[in-house]
């Protein structure tokens, strides 16, 4: 049964003995994924009518939050995969829905997204309306799981619309894949997609919602992708503690459980999730800091935990930030009020 005490385990025995590893190999073992769909994680926000256990949102971040503490690299592809689930829901398109979901609930197609070519002012990735469905043009500037994922959900800008396409993750003419080199998750197999005038067959768009829509329905992405510094920083804690600082970790665990519950008090009510998904990457930067300063010069070694989680923390700074999430960093790291 999906659950976060699985996800804790699996992480605990499986991906964080292994997390090292992952980081310098730059690749995640299929056996991660493959381990995850067996315990019914790839359909963890299906209804239960579709196979899935239905969870709530709060459960879902901190199933996330379980699998970010054992390997970022990990939890990151497989939470994309929740995209193209929600999409697959919501379309229009029964015969995707009909041939596709039951396999992406079971983990046995997996996906990524795209949104960053489609949410930014002005927009990075076009579709232009033509005969039999659309043409994509631009970029889409942050793919992940690039040859590990079966399919993509890629979303571009056509005016006010955002037009969401169900693709082959696989090179096709009108399609550049330029691999991306990172200082930190390299092994989500990140890349940026250039298309140059891609033809989208219309059976292939899952939908064409509002910009506006797109925009609302990041509170909920946040929350998820919050989830992920807070997983960080669990480990931290753990580790510091190991390290012989049980005092240090007591205050950081306790300000990530008051984070947690900021991002669930703002996603419940409605309020500004900005300001809590901030404090989520400032408090992954500021506790793997402390996990460093804790361990000691050997921490600065290749293949240790201290340097890695500084350098995961980094990334979460940035992935699925978004501009008052941005700006909210960059408050907190300049000295503002938590």
């Amino acid at each position: 049964m999906v659950s976060f005490e699985l996800a804790r385990t699996l992480a605990d025995e499986v991906l964080f003995p292994a997390a090292a590893e992952v980081d310098a190999a730059g690749a995640v073992p299929r056996s991660h994924f493959d381990l995850l769909a067996e315990h019914g994680f790839y359909g963890a926000v299906a209804p239960r009518e579709h196979g899935g256990p239905e969870l709530p949102l709060d459960e879902a971040g901190r199933i996330v939050e379980a699998l970010s503490g054992g390997c970022l690299s990990t939890a990151f592809v497989w939470a994309q995969h929740h995209g193209v689930v929600r999409g697959l829901l919501s379309t229009e398109r029964t015969e995707l829905r009909d041939r596709h979901l039951d396999d992406a609930v079971r983990g046995k197609l997996r996906g990524g997204v795209s949104f960053a070519g489609a949410i930014p002012q002005p927009p990075r990735l076009h579709a232009v309306p033509v005969d039999g469905g659309y043409r994509f043009t631009g970029e889409a500037p942050f793919v992940s799981g690039w040859g590990i994922v079966d399919v993509l959900q890629v979303s571009a800008r056509d005016g006010d619309s955002v037009v969401n396409a169900f693709l082959d993750a696989r090179p096709a003419p009108g399609i550049r894949v330029e691999p991306l080199r990172l200082v930190a998750a390299q092994a989500t197999a990140t890349v940026r997609l250039w298309f140059d005038d891609h033809f989208v067959p219309a059976e292939r768009v899952l939908g064409v919602v509002p910009h506006s829509a797109v925009l609302a329905a990041q509170a909920g992405a946040a929350r998820l992708n919050g989830a992920m510094p807070l997983g960080i920083a669990g480990r931290c804690t753990r580790l510091i503690a190991d390290a012989g600082r049980p005092e240090v970790a007591e205050r950081l665990e306790a300000d990530r459980d008051a984070v947690r519950d900021g991002l669930d008090q703002a996603f419940a009510t409605g309020a500004d999730i900005a300001p809590a998904r901030a404090a989520a990457a400032e408090l992954a930067l500021r506790a793997a800091g402390a996990l460093v300063t804790a361990a000691g010069s050997s921490a600065l070694l290749l293949g240790e935990h201290g340097q890695r989680l500084v350098r995961e923390a980094t990334f979460t700074l940035v992935a699925a930030s978004r501009p008052p999430i941005k700006d909210g960093i960059l408050a907190l790291l300049a000295g503002g009020a938590r």
